[in-house]
């Protein structure tokens, strides 16, 4: 569960599990590791252009070439924060506001420049190297702004060392342009920092390697002229390039590959032992390596790694079909000019190969499916959740069912069957369930199917046979709900915008009044 926060608008995370607090720990170590390597790199590889900028701050102003500011670190910890100075070293500079404007006249000549460039950051490198800071995280802010923060946004910004750059740092890098030279505290505090906290907050929460190298290369690119006079979207900010490459098409590449290996081994084998295969090992690679190419180039043509497979439709398997054609009739096309393998191989190793990618991406609906199947599974599963029983076999029904099976809290329910009058449709299977009886079976249906929950789903009763399932329902002790059906009364508003429309009415079909007002009585009945 998630809880909302009221102050910025954004869901506060529930206590981590252990599995995903182990996981976090070797991210973070695998983070610290990646800041000492490239802090040490920027140091030792720039340390000419430092030494050439501290020179020439000295000579175009006096003071200090370095500034140290406190800030407030991982875990509330202060620490000094070390740039470039910019600004006049008088007393009227430290009197004056801690935000800076575009237009603030304590800043030097060499300073507007190292601002604009953001060269005047580049210290903080050291900052990074001592543990203080890392190369990405929330930017690091003065203690008199923090002790505003709600105590839960201060738990968890600065759960996470600070960082030189940060999403909110790409979102805002022309951030003194946005401030003018007034009352920029308030201005700060009622309209920019509110917003960049609730970057700082999707940032701990989304934080990755992969998040980490795409905030890099935005900060890169926005130092650009050109690219940093534009407005970066976030859900570019927190899915970059790195992260949609990797994610949506290097992992998927790599799962295929192995997969074509496998098929096309294993036909290769087989056809090996009945007749000769005339092939080298590295041509068979190559072969392999590039039919996976061209599957899962195919896929991002078709946008087939835009899918989210663990919450995907079987329906959604058909749209590997067009990669899965267009990749077997290149290689086919291909195989008869280079003539290395035999066409049945290709064909059989392709379908193969088809197999192995719709079982990788829905392994979890197919096991899953698999279990429900089982019968032992299916006796522990409805000893777990409430028995349901459906009345009506129409699109209420339909709706009903699909429902308890679809909704976040369908494995608390389990559909033992539908109840339906019509002869006919007794033992058929309807909807994923069979029908089991007839209203006059709903008293012994309740206590062989140890019953909770009768639902009465069919708009098609009338008003007198509504009052006699109610009577043999309630007699049960079982819970009765009627399913107000939501396909007839979108039918009904539509015809009556229809009828608006058209004072003729011609060609008009409406629901039957009866219907509707059999409905409204039984759903103001539901209490």
């Amino acid at each position: 569960m998630v809880t909302e926060d009221p102050i910025f608008n954004i869901q506060q995370p529930t206590k981590l599990s252990l599995s995903i607090q182990i996981k976090v720990w070797l991210s973070d170590l695998f983070k610290r590791l990646f800041d000492i390597l490239g802090s040490f790199l920027v140091l030792v590889l720039f340390a000419p252009l430092y030494l050439l900028i501290a020179i020439t701050i000295k000579r175009t102003s006096p003071g200090p070439a370095l500034y140290r500011g406190k800030r407030i670190g991982r875990s509330g910890k202060s620490f000094n924060i070390i740039k470039f100075r910019t600004m006049d070293e008088t007393p009227q500079s430290y009197a004056g506001p801690r935000i800076t404007a575009h237009d603030d006249s304590r800043i030097t000549p060499i300073g507007r420049w190292l601002r604009d460039t953001k060269l005047n950051e580049i210290p903080q490198f050291w900052n990074v190297l001592k543990g203080e800071m890392s190369l990405v995280g929330p930017r690091p802010e003065d203690p008199e702004f923090t002790h505003t923060w709600p105590r839960e946004v201060w738990n968890e910004v600065l759960s996470v060392r600070p960082g030189i750059t940060s999403p909110a740092s790409v979102h805002y890098h022309d951030e003194e342009k946005l401030l003018s030279n007034g009352n920029v505290e308030q201005m700060y505090l009622l309209e920019l920092s509110p917003n960049k906290i609730r970057l700082d907050q999707l940032y701990v929460r989304y934080r990755s390697f992969l998040l980490d190298l795409d905030i890099l290369l935005w900060t890169a690119m926005m130092l650009l002229p050109k690219v940093g006079s534009y407005s970066l979207p976030e859900e570019l900010l927190f899915v970059g390039l790195f992260s949609r490459v990797i994610n949506r098409f290097v992992n998927w590449f790599t799962i295929d590959l192995i997969t074509t290996f496998i098929a096309f081994g294993f036909i290769g084998f087989l056809y090996r032992l009945n007749s000769p295969l005339n092939i080298g090992t590295l041509q068979a690679v190559i072969l392999t390596f590039a039919y996976s190419v061209l599957f899962s180039g195919m896929g991002v043509v078709f946008g087939t790694n835009r899918i989210s497979w663990s919450t995907a439709n079987p329906s959604d398997l058909f749209d590997l079909i067009p990669s899965w054609i267009l990749a077997t009739s290149l290689a086919f096309i291909a195989n008869l000019f280079l003539g290395y393998l035999p066409v049945e191989l290709i064909l059989i190793g392709s379908v193969l190969s088809l197999f192995g990618f719709i079982s990788i991406r829905m392994r979890k609906l197919i096991i899953l499916h698999f279990l429900e199947r089982s019968l032992i599974f299916q006796k522990k599963s409805q000893m777990m959740r409430e028995q349901v029983l459906i009345i009506g076999l129409g699109a209420s029904a339909q709706h009903t069912a699909w429902l308890f099976e679809h909704l976040t809290n369908s494995k608390l329910f389990n559909i033992v069957g539908f109840v339906d009058n019509d002869l006919t449709k007794q033992g058929i299977r309807y909807f994923g369930s069979k029908v089991i009886g007839k209203w006059e079976d709903i008293p012994n249906l309740v206590q062989k199917h140890n019953v909770g929950l009768i639902i009465l789903a069919d708009y098609r009763v009338n008003i007198n046979g509504y009052q006699l399932i109610k009577k043999i329902c309630v007699a049960t002790g079982a819970r009765f709900v009627v399913m107000p059906d939501i396909l007839a009364s979108v039918n009904h508003l539509i015809n009556q915008s229809s009828e608006k429309s058209n004072t003729n009415n011609i060609g008009g079909e409406k629901m039957d009044s009866k219907c509707i007002d059999c409905l409204a009585q039984r759903t103001s009945s539901i209490n």
